[in-house]
């Protein structure tokens, strides 16, 4: 208690025998000091902000990448080219470069994006294989949502088709020959879980065929090697991306008996689509482009490339290109995200069906 009292008195004495004008003095200086450094930290993040300001302003700074996950000649190469030629217009004279990362059902490109410094100078151009080769692979190395979603591009019908020289003039004609071949019937695809390979499963499946044994499959690697296996008469038939056949149908040296697209293309008008024939499952395949990033991308680099898509959504020659290949513009109509999952979901359930997942 007497410490304690002690103390007390101590403190008493030193306030009491203190000058007043003193510490007010004392305590002015202290607040001058502290405004002065709340004053440089102000002035710190408002440099900040306008560095990145800046920053945001003039990206890009230097040559985009876009990587295309499959061979030269396929869909993903043609829609990654058209893009790239529009989308130079509208980056502030920075190339966008296409770029060719091929293997694992498209894997191999899309992995290197995913794993890329997310700052907008890597990108994908991604297929529906970005979405089905996870649906149907537990160990896929990229999953379907691990990208910033930028935007859809365009919607890709795929036609199946036989050489020109062969006696099959229709689809009722093809599924009896099949019926008929006891599985000696072959046709073209990338491989058995590949968007090309899916396209011909789900129609042996809608008419009740066993899709991995009904026909043989014969793989090949891109869209102008498949072309060419049909072509030279090593398969019966293939179904594909209509921009790698739409060359050879025009020139007479393929015919087309389905298309898999929401409604008829106007470049074959006469062309019924799998979905008016009644073909429940394949007529819900189709191939598509999207524009992916890597997770984490900055706001103002996702703010900058809906800027620029949606220049590109009306510009002729996007337009043009898109026509030429057989597809179908569909920048801004839907809210990418949720469309990949919705594609996820669809392959997931035949991957099931068909039993590549048990």
């Amino acid at each position: 208690m007497q410490e304690g009292t002690k103390t007390k008195d101590r403190v008493k004495t030193r306030l009491s025998s203190g000058n007043p004008a003193t510490t007010i003095q004392g305590d002015m200086k202290m607040f001058r000091q502290l405004k002065k450094a709340a004053g440089i930290a102000a002035a710190i993040l408002a440099t900040t902000t306008m560095i990145s300001t800046a920053q945001a302003d003039a990206y890009p700074e230097k040559a985009v990448t876009l990587v295309a996950p499959y061979g030269a000649g396929g869909a993903s190469d043609l829609a990654a080219r058209a893009l790239a030629e529009t989308a130079n217009k509208y980056t502030g004279g920075q190339p966008v470069v296409v770029v060719n990362k091929t293997g694992n059902g498209g894997m191999n490109g899309a992995r290197f994006v995913s794993e890329a410094d997310p700052d907008g100078y890597t990108l994908l151009l991604s297929r529906v294989g970005m979405a089905l080769y996870p649906a149907v692979y537990t160990d896929s190395p990229v999953g379907w949502d691990a990208y910033t979603f930028l935007g859809m591009l365009e919607a890709t019908p795929m036609i199946l088709a036989v050489n020109a020289n062969s006696d099959i003039q229709n689809i009722d004609e093809l599924i009896a020959k099949i019926k008929d071949s006891n599985g000696a019937t072959t046709y073209a695809a990338s491989g058995p879980t590949a968007i090309d390979g899916f396209t011909v499963q789900a129609l042996l499946s809608d008419v009740g065929l066993d899709p991995l044994t009904a026909s043989t499959l014969v793989p090949y690697k891109g869209g102008s090697a498949l072309a060419a296996a049909l072509l030279g008469g090593h398969v019966d038939f293939l179904a594909i991306a209509a921009g790698s056949l739409m060359p050879h149908i025009e020139a007479g040296k393929m015919r087309p008996l389905m298309v898999y697209s929401p409604k008829r293309m106007a470049a074959l008008p006469d062309v019924p689509t799998a979905k008016e024939l009644g073909y429940a499952q394949a007529g819900q395949v189709g191939g598509w482009s999207g524009l992916y990033a890597p997770k984490g991308l900055p706001e103002n680099v996702v703010a900058k490339w809906t800027e620029i898509l949606g220049q590109v959504a009306t510009d002729e020659q996007w337009l043009d290109l898109a026509a030429k290949r057989g597809s179908t513009s569909i920048i801004g109509d839907q809210d990418p995200a949720a469309f990949v999952k919705s594609q996820y979901e669809l392959y997931n359930g035949m991957a099931k069906k068909f039993g590549y997942i048990q």
